[in-house]
């Protein structure tokens, strides 16, 4: 008998749980309800007066700081207070508030709420909530109005010709930003809720007859499996939807410029837009796609061409220059020419460091020059990098600790990894350079060799939402070659990429 009293008493709990997850139809319980689950918060605003024709008690709430009062003031206390004593009204409470609803709410977005969670996501992100003494369900009016940055130039990425606006952290306005550059009806924004806790907004946008169907499918179903309490930035969803957390190659582009993801959403991919963030994740992405920049569709192809090479040139001397010093130093100085043996040999006399150990100090010295100049205040932090890289450096060759040839080494190296257009690209290329200096200074050239095989092997078998990340270098697509190292004349782009296996092969329109 005890065990069927607690299973009742259990059953019992159960029962009175999901009472409580539904809206009462008495307004003194639910308004106790919603300031006991907040804990009575100062930002809470509670206002309850009566519809005047029938002398029923009702009320709004919302958070202060979240709406906007002129909405809640014209639109919703106004509205019910002059109407309602001018106008002869239904007594029931449900056919109140449901003429409330229809005729005399004049807010453009309002929708019936049934349940707490419902009517907390809305109190929670900036609407307002009408109860009616009664009603077992409240109106959900949508007033948000918060402060938010206005839209100006990426930060992050700077613009040399072509829109200057950049997303912001308001999630509706980057929408708005994203329909400005594609009006086609077929654009799709599909919204989810991440975050157990903040619940934040997030909305995957996509080319529908364009996109792959496959690949829409994988991304949902990779987003349906993240569970954390909050996420505050796409960086989070980014390490959720990567194929390989152990690479330090980038596998999904963010950025915060709405023509680049317009360009990537027709080339066939996805956007993920999170409210609260100014970057936007395009998936998936590819290393050519990490070497390419906007501006070279907006100059001509022959200036876009250079640039490009310029960026593959930049990307070798950044992963490869430090290396080469060490290897041809210490393993094959004979590869030189005589005249270059001799004039970098003079300049290292009297350095007590072996050329692996002066590469190290120096590339160490760099990363952290540019961490402090990237949390210092910016009037400080220009500053900061420049001085302390002359002072350093000029004090290291005068102390005999380095080489002034590892000094324009280095240098060389800094300048080159910030000529590639993905930050997270550069990083990853400073990554790399420790591993192959590491391998330089153990086996020399035969090093670097091995080193640079098994970075290939690893790009052939990387993946990007199952999209090759070597594509279209691995598996070989030539169509797509007019697009990669060089960039051919815009008419002649007329193809979507292959690689991407898109429903709408035709195309008239720039990739990105």
């Amino acid at each position: 008998m005890g065990f069927f009293n607690k299973k009742q008493k259990s059953q019992a709990k159960q029962q009175s749980k999901q009472q409580e997850l539904y809206i009462s139809d008495k307004l003194d319980e639910n308004l106790s309800r919603v300031k006991e689950i907040l804990g009575n918060p100062t930002d809470l605003v509670i206002r309850k007066f009566t519809v005047r024709s029938t002398n029923m008690q009702c009320a709004i709430i919302y958070i202060d700081g979240l709406v906007n009062d002129d909405l809640i003031q014209s639109n919703v206390v106004k509205n019910v207070q002059l109407v309602t004593e001018r106008k002869q009204l239904p007594e029931k409470p449900k056919q109140l508030l449901r003429v409330i609803y229809e005729n005399i709410i004049s807010a453009t977005i309002v929708k019936t709420v049934k349940t707490l969670d419902e009517l907390f996501n809305g109190l929670l992100y900036g609407d307002t909530i009408f109860l009616l003494d009664g009603v077992d369900f409240v109106l959900d009016i949508g007033t948000k109005g918060w402060e938010g940055r206005q839209i100006e130039e990426p930060v992050s990425e700077g613009v040399i010709r072509g829109p200057r606006e950049g997303f912001v952290e308001n999630l509706q306005t980057n929408i708005m930003l994203v329909r400005r550059n594609i009006r086609d009806p077929n654009l799709r924004f599909d919204e989810y809720q991440i975050g157990r806790r903040s619940k934040s907004n997030l909305v995957v946008s996509y080319v529908a007859g364009i996109i792959h169907p496959e690949l829409l499918q994988e991304i949902n179903r990779r987003l349906q499996t993240i569970d954390m309490d909050d996420a505050p930035d796409t960086g989070f969803i980014e390490e959720w939807l990567q194929d390989s957390f152990l690479s330090p190659f980038p596998q999904i582009t963010s950025t915060e410029r709405p023509d680049k993801v317009a360009a990537a959403l027709l080339q066939g991919k996805v956007a993920i837009l999170l409210d609260g963030t100014p970057f936007v994740l395009i998936a998936p992405t590819t290393l050519g796609n990490a070497l390419q920049s906007p501006e070279d569709y907006y100059e001509r192809w022959t200036i876009a061409t250079l640039t490009r090479l310029l960026r593959y040139l930049a990307a070798f001397i950044a992963i490869f220059m430090p290396a080469l010093y060490i290897a041809l130093l210490s393993y094959q100085p004979g590869m030189l020419p005589t005249k270059l043996t001799f004039s970098i040999a003079a300049s290292r006399e009297g350095v007590p460091f072996p050329p692996f150990v002066e590469a190290l100090m120096m590339v160490i010295t760099m990363e952290l020059l540019r961490e402090a100049g990237a949390r210092l205040p910016k009037t400080i932090g220009q500053t900061i990098g420049i001085v302390g890289g002359l002072v350093i450096g000029d004090a290291a060759v005068s102390a005999g600790i380095v080489s002034p040839v590892m000094v324009v080494i280095i240098a060389l190296n800094a300048v080159a990894s910030f000529s590639i257009p993905e930050y997270s690209l550069g990083i990853s290329f400073r990554i790399i350079l420790l591993g192959f200096m590491i391998a330089a200074g153990v086996l020399g050239l035969y090093g670097i060799i091995l080193a640079y095989i098994m970075v290939n092997i690893h790009i052939v078998n990387l993946r990007s939402v199952g999209v090759p990340y070597s594509a279209p270098f691995g598996p070989f697509f030539p169509k797509d070659w007019k697009d990669l190292v060089v960039r051919a004349p815009i008419p002649t782009i007329n193809q979507r990429p292959v690689y991407m296996q898109t429903k709408d092969k035709k195309s008239g329109n720039k990739g990105g």
